[in-house]
């Protein structure tokens, strides 16, 4: 049985594991993302040492964003324009290419990869067309089609679409610091703790809060539907982590849609259209596993 390395390349932590399936992961490792230098070099120390004991068939890397997913573009591997501080232009890809020369990589969107990953074993397999998207320190969407991530000009980026804001019953501005109020200004986990002061895991299930992120991720979901018609939105992220969020967000979009769209999982089984993964916390890592097994079968 082949082998296989996966990185979930986060804004805020870096998961690395070894395995081939979900039934089958040998090891595993969690560290904060600090520097590029730091960060990365960790990631390649873990590799070198599990390579020593089980050789890689392949390594998927599943990063954080905006990147560079265009194998012909001089920049390929990058993460680009990042509000990540330090991480701007960084060479992920060449990185761990330069220190682990005779592995395969693959590379993609961190979002991507955990779509990909719940194609494969989670909640979207058997599926043709379904979107993930992880609320968290950022917000960002991976978008498949018969089991293939979609890319135009770049990757899809989900979360920085632009959404109504009354500035009457909301007042924040936003912490995007390239857009203010889009997507990810407004209902990541970062502007949850900037609006009101708190983290979203301190906070109340009653905290007004909830009603608001609801709103905005409601609002966000009812214009992919009309733009996508995925056949299932999958909801991960740490923000997620929040359960109760998500009765909220599925009658918001009932609400929203008001009976226009005649899709029987949308008028009759919401729960069944907007889920969690099931692959849980471990959807990214899996998902890298994932590109890595893709990266080789292409």
């Amino acid at each position: 049985m082949s082998i296989f390395g996966g990185i979930e390349a986060g804004g805020t932590k870096f998961v690395c594991a070894v395995g081939s399936s979900p039934y089958n992961l040998r090891a595993e490792a969690s560290f904060p993302t600090t520097t590029p230098k730091e960060t990365i070099g960790r990631a390649i120390a873990f590799f070198e040492e599990q390579q020593q004991k089980t050789p890689l068939a392949a390594i998927g890397i599943a990063s954080f964003g905006p990147v560079d997913p265009n194998p012909q573009s001089p920049t390929y591997g990058y993460i680009t324009s990042t509000p990540k501080p330090g991480w701007t232009n960084t060479d992920f890809m060449g990185t761990i290419k330069g220190a682990l020369p005779d592995i395969p990589l693959g590379f993609d969107t961190d979002v991507n990869a955990a779509a990909l990953g719940e194609y494969k074993w989670g909640a979207a397999q058997g599926l043709d067309v379904f979107i993930y998207l992880t609320i968290g320190t950022g917000i960002g969407g991976g978008y498949l089609v018969g089991g293939k991530p979609i890319h135009g000009a770049m990757h899809p980026e989900m979360g920085h679409i632009r959404l109504p804001r009354d500035p009457a019953r909301d007042p924040f501005s936003g912490i995007c610091p390239y857009h203010g109020d889009c997507m990810e200004g407004l209902a990541s986990g970062p502007a949850i703790e900037k609006r009101w002061g708190q983290k979203g895991s301190a906070l109340s299930p009653k905290h007004p809060a909830w009603d608001l992120e609801a709103e905005y991720l409601a609002l966000a979901l009812v214009n992919y539907t009309g733009i996508i018609m995925p056949q299932r939105i999958i909801l991960g992220g740490g923000v997620m982590q929040q359960s109760h969020l998500f009765p909220m967000i599925q009658q918001q979009v009932q609400g929203l849609l008001n009976g226009y769209l005649q899709i029987p999982e949308i008028l009759e089984d919401i729960d069944s259209y907007i889920v969690p993964p099931a692959l849980g916390n471990k959807a990214g890592v899996l998902g890298a596993i994932a590109l890595a097994q893709y990266s080789v079968r292409e």
